[in-house]
C-alpha cells in the first residue's frame, strides 16, 4: 500500500482492483491489486513539412509547427489520452507519426481545395482552416493543439512556383521604377511651365482686382454720404409723428376716463337695487327651504314605517318559499339516491351478464380451437398416409368437400343461354378417292390457294362486324370480291 502524489504537469492513472475501468487523480492511495502509472500531460512541439497540391495540380511545402498535449481541463479527454497514449512516450515515433498522419492528411485534402493563389494570400485561413480541421481529429484521442504556426511556403524540386512568382515581382518593381521616374520627369517639366504661366495670370489677376477694388471704394463713399441724408429726413419725420400720436393718446384717455366715472355712479345705483333684491330671494328661499324639511319628515315617517312592514311581509315569504325549496330539494335528493341504487342493481345485472357472455366467448374460442387443432391432427395424418404428396392431399380435400363438383357447376352456370355462331368457311377444293385407295384434291396449284384467300376476306369482315361492331377501312369495302367457283377459276 503506497501513497502517490502527481508533479503539477502529470496526473496518476490508477488500474486493478475496485476501478471499473479508470480512475484519474493528481493523489491516491494505492492498494494492492492495483497498478498507478504516471501521465505527462505538458504538451510537445512537433515539426513538420507537408508536401501538399493544389487545385492546379502544383506541388508546394508546407513547413509547420504544433503544440499539442493532453487536455488538461477536461476529464473525458484525460481518460481518452490515458487509455489510447499513455503507454507511449510523448517524443516517441508512434505519438508523431499519429500526429503528423492526422495534420498531412487534412492539410492536403484542404490544400486539395484552393488554388495556389487563395494558400498563399490567404494564409491565416488557410491556418484556422487545418486547425480546425485537425482539432477535430485530435479531439477523439483526448489531444489539444495549444499553438499552431506554419511558416513560408516552399517549392518543391521541379515546381519552382514560388522562385518564378518572385522573379516576377522583382521584374514589376524594376519596370515600375523606371515607369515612375519618367513620370517624375514630365512632371517636372510640365511644373515649370505651369509655374511660370500661373505667375503672369496671377500679375494680371492682381491689376484687375485693384482696380475693381477701387471703383468699390468710390461707389461706397457715395452711397454712405445718401445714407446718411436720408436717415436725418427720416429721424425728423419720426420725431413729428411721435408728438402726433402722443396728443392723440392723452384725448383719449381723458374721454375714458370721464365715461368711466359715468359708469362707476350708474354701476353703484344697480348696484344697491340688485342687493336689495338678492336678500328678499334669500328669505323667500329660506321660507321655502322650512315648508319643505316639514314636508319631508312627514312623508320620511311614513315610508319607514311602510318599510318595516314591508320587510317584515317579505321575510315571511321568503321562510315559506324557503322552506318549500328544502323540502322539495330532500325529495329531490331521496329520487336521486333511489336511481342511484337502481343504476347500480342495473350495471351489476348488466356486468354479470357481460362475464356470463364473455364465459360464453370464451369456451366457444376453446371450441374452436380444439377444432382446429384436431382438424390439424388430421391433416397431418392424410399427408403422412399420402407419403407427403400435397397434390394428392389437396385433390383428396377438394373431392372431399365437392369443390370439383362446385367447380363444375359454376363452369356450366357461367356458359349458359351462350349461342354462339359458327360459320363453316370452303375454299371449293374437292377430294375423291384414288383406285389405291388415296384421295387426290382438285386445283391448280398456288394460284388456286390465292384465289380462296380472297374468297374468304368477305366473310371473314362480316364476322367481326357482327362480333365487335367494327366496319373495315373504305379502301377494303371497296375492293372487288371474286366469287367464281374452283371450276369457272380453272
Amino acid at each position: 500500500m503506497w501513497y502517490h502524489v502527481a508533479k503539477p504537469s502529470e496526473f496518476l492513472v490508477i488500474t486493478g482492483r475496485g476501478i471499473d475501468e479508470l480512475k484519474i487523480a493528481k493523489k491516491a492511495l494505492v492498494l494492492p491489486f492495483q497498478k498507478c502509472t504516471r501521465i505527462d500531460v505538458s504538451p510537445v512541439n512537433y515539426t513538420f513539412e507537408v508536401n501538399a497540391m493544389s487545385t492546379e495540380k502544383l506541388c508546394f511545402l508546407l513547413p509547420a509547427v504544433f503544440t499539442i498535449g493532453p487536455r488538461a481541463d477536461d476529464h473525458n479527454s484525460l481518460v481518452k489520452y490515458a487509455r489510447l497514449l499513455s503507454r507511449h512516450q510523448r517524443n516517441s515515433h508512434d505519438v508523431k507519426e499519429l500526429v503528423q498522419g492526422i495534420i498531412e492528411g487534412e492539410t492536403r485534402v484542404l490544400a486539395a481545395s484552393m488554388s495556389m493563389e487563395d494558400v498563399f494570400k490567404g494564409t491565416k485561413d488557410f491556418k484556422r482552416e487545418v486547425f480546425g480541421k485537425v482539432q477535430v481529429e485530435l479531439n477523439q484521442f483526448g489531444l489539444l493543439i495549444y499553438n499552431a504556426n506554419i511558416k513560408q511556403l516552399v517549392d518543391v524540386r521541379g515546381h519552382e512556383y514560388f522562385s518564378y512568382l518572385g522573379q516576377k515581382t522583382q521584374m514589376e518593381a524594376a519596370n515600375r521604377a523606371k515607369v515612375d521616374v519618367a513620370e517624375a520627369k514630365m512632371k517636372g517639366d510640365v511644373g515649370a511651365k505651369q509655374s511660370e504661366g500661373f505667375t503672369i495670370q496671377s500679375a494680371a489677376k492682381i491689376d484687375v482686382e485693384t482696380k475693381v477694388v477701387t471703383a468699390q471704394r468710390q461707389g461706397q463713399g457715395k452711397m454712405e454720404e445718401i445714407k446718411v441724408g436720408s436717415e436725418v429726413k427720416i429721424f425728423e419725420i419720426q420725431q413729428e409723428a411721435e408728438v402726433s400720436e402722443a396728443n392723440a393718446k392723452l384725448a383719449t384717455k381723458k374721454a375714458a376716463w370721464s365715461q368711466q366715472a359715468k359708469m362707476a355712479e350708474v354701476e353703484s345705483d344697480k348696484a344697491v337695487a340688485i342687493r336689495e333684491a338678492e336678500l328678499q330671494q334669500e328669505v323667500e328661499g329660506r321660507n321655502a327651504l322650512t315648508k319643505t324639511e316639514n314636508f319631508k319628515a312627514q312623508f320620511l315617517s311614513r315610508a319607514n314605517v311602510e318599510y318595516h312592514i314591508k320587510v317584515q311581509e317579505a321575510n315571511g315569504e321568503y321562510y315559506q318559499k324557503q322552506k318549500a325549496a328544502d323540502a322539495i330539494l330532500y325529495e329531490k335528493e331521496k329520487l336521486a339516491q333511489a336511481r342511484r341504487v337502481e343504476s347500480d342493481a342495473e350495471t351489476y345485472a348488466k356486468k354479470q351478464a357481460a362475464d356470463v357472455a364473455l364465459y360464453t366467448k370464451t369456451k366457444e374460442a376453446e371450441g374452436l380451437l380444439a377444432l382446429a387443432e384436431a382438424e390439424g391432427i388430421y391433416i397431418r395424418t392424410l399427408l403422412s398416409a399420402l407419403g407427403g404428396n400435397y397434390i394428392a392431399l389437396r385433390d383428396y380435400l377438394m373431392i372431399n368437400e365437392g369443390i370439383y363438383k362446385d367447380i363444375a357447376k359454376f363452369n356450366a352456370d357461367a356458359i349458359r343461354g351462350l349461342q354462339p355462331k359458327i360459320n363453316i368457311w370452303s375454299n371449293g377444293v374437292s377430294e375423291e378417292e384414288m383406285s389405291d385407295g388415296t384421295i387426290a384434291r382438285k386445283g391448280n396449284g398456288a394460284m388456286k390457294e390465292m384465289s380462296e384467300l380472297y374468297r374468304v376476306i368477305p366473310h371473314l369482315l362480316q364476322t367481326v362486324n357482327e362480333q365487335t361492331r367494327m366496319l373495315p377501312p373504305p379502301w377494303l369495302s371497296t375492293c372487288r370480291t371474286n366469287k367464281a367457283t374452283p371450276s369457272e377459276s380453272a
